[in-house]
């Protein structure tokens, strides 16, 4: 299957299918937010349950957590984000466009001259990324507060919490999905990189003499998920940061890249937290974050090994890895999404061959037989061969058609995605068909 050479055709079906559309774009739009259409949500509602499934379902260790949004001012103190969460600006004084330092060629910087229109270049300062806002129904006596760059403070400052009310004994890991704001200057390339995006992180609490082998245990259960849902392991790799890379907190620390059609890109952290983050918050808030050990009694600060995930990202990876311009023996050319079945938004399409002579009222009957197992889609609108191509954009693996046939056989036809492939299958053993092919594939 050719590789999608750019975001461009995939912008164009998600639209026209109702995966993603660009925010409030009756208004003109808003840079870098993206709202997800009947199709997107159930894509990612269905990457962020089979990683919920992962981590909580898979692992007797592992237990959720969903945490507020606003939280404390003193958590992002403790964090470091009020002092350090910060991109080096500079702005064009001709063009007026804005720059991260750090992605402008060095003579651009050396000559301060802007590559876009020649105008001069501010010198730089600093910007944080974190969006502010108040707290109380008086704006002047409102005390400042802020919208989370990250899901995982939220996890770290209920450890203790957790380790009360669980029974949960290290090692032991707390997931959670949630929303994250960071007001990025140079966001872009679709959902890759916006001010409004989903996280799905794990944070694994451990012994510290034991951080080293469960920082290789989970860069290899992460590489190995993305393989569950359907991404080919040639378009994935690891890369490692080098000391100029590695963040404050971290000891060790790797990305899981995806072959993204802008490059290799990051898809995952996985990090050696070391104890800073409890160390940290224990320091700020005088709480006890430590950690005692009920066989032996030993008291420490466990070592935290983060796994994080962008949901949207993973999102944006599953189709660009779906998608397929494929020409047919008749010159043709189907656009079609191979979604893992896992994933797929809609599982089964049905599809009466007429409206007429009792097939529309079969295929109701079936269709509501299939729904309380299946996300279905009824169709009965246009040439079956149109509707065909309509369900193989949105990605369904399976569509079944009810023919004149089906009401002395009382079979239908199933067509596959993938293969265009059709057989006969029993009404009364459709359901059990399809889930073994939906469900366990």
């Amino acid at each position: 299957m050719a590789r999608l050479e750019s975001f461009d055709k995939l912008v164009s079906l998600s639209k026209r299918r109702g995966f993603i559309f660009q925010s409030s774009e009756i208004y003109g739009g808003i840079n870098a937010c993206y709202d997800y259409g009947p199709l997107g949500v159930e894509l990612k509602r269905n990457v962020k349950q089979t990683w919920w499934n992962a981590m909580t379902r898979e692992y007797d260790n592992i237990v959720g957590l969903d945490a507020a949004i606003l939280m404390h001012p003193k958590v992002w103190e403790a964090s470091g984000h009020v002092g350090g969460f910060t991109d080096p600006l500079v702005d064009c004084k001709k063009c007026k466009t804005r720059f991260r330092e750090d992605t402008l060629p060095e003579e651009n910087m050396t000559n301060k001259e802007c590559p876009e229109c020649g105008g001069e270049l501010t010198d730089s300062r600093q910007f944080n990324l974190m969006f502010k806002t108040q707290m109380g129904a008086v704006e002047e006596s409102a005390s400042t507060i802020y919208l989370r760059p990250e899901t995982a403070q939220g996890i770290f400052v209920n450890f203790p919490n957790v380790v009360d009310t669980s029974r949960q004994q290290i090692p032991f890991g707390i997931a959670q999905i949630g929303k994250a704001f960071r007001n990025e200057i140079t966001p872009g390339n679709f959902i890759f990189r916006t001010r409004e995006f989903e996280q799905m992180e794990m944070q694994f609490f451990v012994h510290p003499d034991e951080s080293d082998e469960w920082f290789e245990t989970w860069k290899e259960r992460r590489k190995a998920f993305y393989d569950t849902i359907g991404i080919d392991p040639d378009n994935l790799r690891f890369h490692e940061h080098g000391p100029d890379e590695l963040a404050h907190y971290a000891r060790a620390a790797f990305d899981v890249e995806y072959k993204f059609p802008i490059g290799w890109s990051e898809l995952e952290g996985i990090h050696n937290r070391s104890d800073f983050d409890l160390k940290q918050h224990a320091e700020f808030s005088g709480k006890n974050m430590g950690y005692r050990d009920p066989q032996t009694n030993q008291v420490y600060t466990p070592f935290i090994i983060e796994t994080s995930a962008g949901c949207d990202r993973t999102t944006l990876a599953v189709m660009c890895e779906a998608y397929e311009e494929e020409t047919l023996e008749d010159g043709s050319v189907r656009t079609v999404m191979h979604f893992h079945p896992r994933l797929a938004p809609i599982k089964v399409a049905i599809l009466p061959l007429v409206k007429k002579g009792g097939l529309k009222e079969l295929a109701t009957e079936i269709k509501d037989d299939l729904k309380r197992h299946f996300n279905v889609f009824y169709d009965e609108k246009g040439a079956i061969g149109r509707r065909y191509r309509r369900m193989d954009e949105a990605g369904t693996p399976y569509c079944v058609t009810i023919d004149f046939d089906t009401l002395e056989d009382k079979a239908v036809t199933v067509r596959d995605r993938d293969s265009m492939d059709q057989i006969r299958v029993p009404i009364g053993e459709l359901q059990a068909w399809l889930a073994e092919r939906i469900l366990i594939r």
